[in-house]
């Protein structure tokens, strides 16, 4: 049987190295999808997320002893400030170089948390109840491996749709389908996420 986030939690912070690494890596398709969205918004694949969330895991892995929390959803959010702090001086960079008059821009506030509520919370209420041993877990990483087990299109549709809150004909555009064709993949799509969700209920 797998080990656990807190069990994985636990073991690191009695010094276990290969412990800590396991942990990391188990947060890895959360944070892909909260940087996917985050940096989405403003940077328009100008960044790879993957070199981002690489760069919040060694930063994590550095800094472990300042972790003070014992939960996953602790862990998790302390996750996110990292990832939050790295987007937002991406996006600094970026407009620094761009010569864009940081004065006439929307504030550079990173909400990386308000991108792991609409994860945790709005996709969340639309998918089976949790069950017990789910609501022990950080609702948004378990739905965040569930969306990184979906065929592709499938993954797509959803994070579009739900996470970056386009319409259905702006996903058809991005994914350059018809609004019809995206409209019935997204209900297979919830569907299959819907029986992935009942695996853990």
């Amino acid at each position: 049987m797998p080990t656990s986030p807190i069990d994985l939690l636990r073991q690191a912070k009695r010094g276990d190295e290969s412990a800590k690494g396991a942990l990391l890596e188990s947060f890895r398709p959360y944070l892909e999808l909260l940087a996917r969205v985050e940096i989405g918004k403003r940077l328009q694949a100008k960044v790879d997320t993957a070199d981002v969330v690489q760069e919040t895991f060694l930063e994590a892995y550095r800094n472990f002893s300042h972790f003070r929390g014992d939960s996953e959803a602790e862990f998790a959010a302390w996750l996110r400030s990292i990832l939050s702090a790295r987007v937002s001086n991406l996006v600094r960079h970026y407009i620094t170089t761009q010569g864009r008059d940081l004065r006439r821009e929307q504030p550079l506030e990173i909400n990386v948390d308000q991108s792991s509520v609409l994860l945790d919370r709005g996709l969340w209420s639309q998918q089976s109840s949790p069950s017990q041993s789910a609501q022990r877990r950080e609702r948004g990483v378990i739905l965040a491996e569930a969306l990184d087990r979906l065929p592709r299109d499938y993954r797509e549709v959803v994070i579009l749709r739900h996470l970056e809150e386009l319409t259905f004909p702006q996903v058809a555009e991005r994914m350059e389908r018809s609004v019809d064709s995206v409209q019935k993949l997204w209900v297979r799509a919830l569907a299959s996420l819907r029986r992935m969700m009942e695996e853990v209920s």
